[in-house]
């Protein structure tokens, strides 16, 4: 057993370790149980959303499967190729999904794709699939960055705040060797993704007729506010030269979030969809 549940442990913040338990070659590990455990969650929240909306919620369950098979080698693309510098020199850890190292920017470009795709050949909307997705998308945000928590990943700067988290020395990234707490950013936005659900919920019940589109377009906006700020206190950011690319790509889901919504409902004009209302 590898879990360290001591009161020490929990009443210092830190990680037990990234393993639940190990029998021979069989490794049980924290993140790869949260990722399966925000699928399902998230299916049965949107399957429930779809039956609100009387849409089957077969065609949620069948899209889920593109969605996982569009969104997670996306995802570790992404962060292997913002990391190429690292991973040229260890081509055997680029598959090493288990240990931590996905984007969430990457895995929302390709369920987007996939769920295109999907919409085209189902003839049905991906604004309207988009909208049921959207909640279960930051719920699942919401428990995967747990994961991080496991792994000793994903920390902010140092600080001696309560809530700080402790950071073993050899998961600290060169020039904080010296410090041993950090803002648990992981946290931060665990907390702002379940915010974010509350908000996408209340719009999907007050709002019933909401135009195609509404949620997942709130969802960009509201999201991204949250990892714009939450991104500058990490000390791990995927860069491009000076830039933190999740700032970069936040600013651009802010920008589509406010066009999106505008277009919608100042202009008031329907967005561009695989399937047109009839």
């Amino acid at each position: 057993m590898f879990v360290d549940l001591s009161p020490v442990s929990l009443a210092a913040f830190q990680s037990p370790g990234p393993e639940i338990f190990r029998v021979g070659p069989l490794v049980i590990r924290w993140y790869g149980v949260l990722i399966a455990a925000a699928i399902v969650l998230g299916l049965q929240l949107s399957q429930r959303l779809a039956k609100h909306r009387r849409i089957k919620p077969e065609l949620i369950s069948d899209l889920a499967i593109w969605l996982v098979v569009g969104a997670i080698p996306c995802a570790r693309i992404y962060y292997v190729l913002f990391q190429w510098d690292y991973y040229s020199q260890h081509l055997d850890q680029v598959a090493t999904i288990w240990r931590g190292g996905i984007a969430i920017h990457g895995a929302i470009l390709g369920g987007m794709l996939a769920a295109v795709i999907f919409s085209r050949l189902n003839k049905v909307s991906f604004w309207q699939l988009a909208d049921l997705v959207a909640p279960s998308l930051v719920l699942g945000q919401a428990i995967g960055r747990w994961g991080n928590f496991f792994n000793s990943e994903a920390f902010g700067d140092p600080t001696d705040l309560p809530w700080k988290l402790f950071i073993p020395s050899e998961r600290r990234p060169l020039g904080y060797k010296s410090s041993a707490y950090f803002h648990p950013t992981f946290l931060y936005e665990s907390l702002w993704n379940l915010m974010v659900l509350g908000l996408l919920l209340a719009l999907f019940f007050r709002f019933p007729r909401a135009k195609k589109g509404t949620l997942f377009l709130a969802y960009a906006l509201t999201y991204s506010l949250g990892r714009l700020w939450i991104e500058g206190l990490r000390t791990d950011s995927l860069m491009l030269g000076p830039l933190r690319i999740a700032q970069v790509v936040s600013l651009i889901g802010i920008g589509v979030g406010l066009l999106g919504l505008s277009w919608l409902y100042l202009l008031k004009r329907s967005l561009p969809d695989t399937k047109q209302a009839s």
